[in-house]
């Protein structure tokens, strides 16, 4: 279990709402909201499932059968040709023909999500087309690096070529090959420095990544390019290591840093930015409903100081920081993952302040039935609510399992997919182990000799 970093007299995370709710998921129909999103299915099977792991739940919600049920209908939407849909909307069963393929194609993040879905359900993959599936990814990377989302006709690409389908395309490149570079078994591989170079270019002057080059940075963006990185073993290199001749991304390590941590706000939602008191010279020591950011105590009014003389005070807004994703933007829930796991990635968690995150999340955001909204007062959904979980279980939350930030899934899941023969034998784990096995036998045969020698000794002296 990850250590808690917080008093036990804290706000709580409910954890039996939070389980009712994931289960009200997996269980029934959802809210008719949710039509809209039928078409990304697969995501939402991951987030119930891996929600339902990281609270410590899933194998008391599953039985063997549903567990299987749920594993079957994964696969029931991988294609024949290798890839898998993102829903069963477009499965054409036996009508499916060459025609009429292209209205059926394979999909990155469909893909990305089946094979994590899989993974938490503690599959053996065995049945997944990994070849296939590899050779299509090269398929998917356009001349300049970036990935797209599907493959149409003449080979076109379409789809954004921002660093989230980048960093689903590495991904799914790392489950099924993991850090081996260059052809396996005559399939290519994908193009890793162009890749890097192409997130280079969306680095931008602030320090964030953009969605392309000379656009605003976005933590979402940035968080799926430093992933990617991270999936490529091309992050930089730490300061005190010398120079591999290899591209690496984040150019400006301090400079994303810093526009990271400056992600923290404390305007919460839309009601923090407005000055009811119509009081220009209002601060967040003298009106409650001024708006205020983290640095607004460095410019605090003549009031304020004759306010606090003589005694130690916090601004009553630091119980609570929120995330934004860009700048002069509320907080958002989804953003506390989006900022911190590239801190995370980073090995830069620790220039936040985890405490009052934590409280926002939990006294902001978190609902009375379940999961967590967007801002104040929203209701919980399903891609909030599985964030806010992921930030909780990153701060190392009592009662939460330890997680991978970068593929959304438990440690426990990820250590399922590592411990998969198959993947073993393509990573090389298997003849490291057997190395490891032999050198361990050789000390262990070795000190059986010496005992054995000392006891002749013994016995020759008695």
């Amino acid at each position: 279990m990850a250590p808690t970093f917080f008093q036990l007299n804290d706000t709580q995370l409910n954890y039996a709402r939070h389980i009712k709710y994931w289960r009200r998921n997996l269980k029934t129909l959802l809210p008719h909201f949710y039509t809209s999103n039928d078409a990304n299915r697969m995501l939402l099977a991951l987030f119930t499932v891996s929600a339902l792991d990281i609270l410590g739940d899933l194998d008391a919600a599953l039985s063997a059968e549903e567990r299987q049920g749920h594993i079957d209908w994964v696969y029931s939407c991988q294609l024949p040709e290798g890839g898998f849909r993102p829903w069963p909307g477009s499965d054409f069963g036996k009508l499916r023909n060459e025609e009429n393929r292209i209205w059926d194609p394979a999909h990155i993040p469909g893909t990305f999500f089946a094979l994590l879905t899989l993974v938490v359900l503690q599959d053996d993959l065995e049945k997944v087309k990994k070849k296939e599936i590899l050779a299509w990814l090269v398929k998917m990377q356009r001349p300049e690096g970036s990935f797209g989302e599907t493959v149409g006709v003449d080979g076109y690409v379409h789809g954004g070529n921002d660093s989230r389908f980048g960093y689903m395309a590495t991904a799914i490149r790392w489950m099924l090959r993991g850090d081996l570079a260059g052809p396996y078994q005559g399939i290519p591989d994908i193009d890793v420095d162009s890749f890097v170079t192409c997130v280079r270019s969306s680095e931008s002057y602030d320090g964030g990544i953009s969605e392309a080059p000379y656009s605003e940075a976005h933590a979402g963006f940035t968080c799926c390019a430093i992933a990617a990185l991270c999936f490529l073993d091309r992050l930089p290199l730490p300061p005190s290591s010398k120079p591999d001749g290899v591209i690496r991304g984040v150019s400006n390590v301090p400079k994303t840093l810093h526009w990271l941590v400056s992600r923290q706000t404390l305007t919460l939602d839309e009601d923090d930015g407005l000055d009811t008191m119509n009081d220009e010279t209002d601060t967040s020591e003298t009106c409650h409903d001024a708006h205020t950011f983290v640095k607004l105590g460095a410019y605090p009014s003549v009031q304020a100081k004759s306010n606090t003389k003589g005694r130690p005070h916090i601004h009553y807004e630091l119980e609570w920081v929120g995330m934004n994703g860009r700048c002069n933007k509320t907080a958002d829930t989804c953003y506390a993952y989006w900022t911190c796991v590239p801190l995370q990635i980073l090995g830069y968690l620790d220039i936040v302040d985890r405490a009052p995150i934590r409280k926002w999340l939990l006294d902001k955001t978190q609902h009375i039935v379940g999961g967590f909204g967007k801002v104040t007062g929203d209701p919980p959904d399903m891609y909030h609510s599985f964030l806010g979980l992921m930030v909780l279980a990153m701060f190392g939350e009592t009662g939460l399992q330890e997680v991978d930030p970068a593929l959304c899934i438990t440690q426990k899941a990820k250590r399922h997919l590592e411990s998969l023969s198959w993947r073993r034998k393509i990573t090389g784990m298997d003849k490291a182990q057997n190395g490891t096995d032999k050198i361990q036998n050789g000390i262990d045969m070795a000190q059986n000799k010496g005992v054995s020698l000392a006891g002749d000794k013994t016995q020759m002296d008695a």
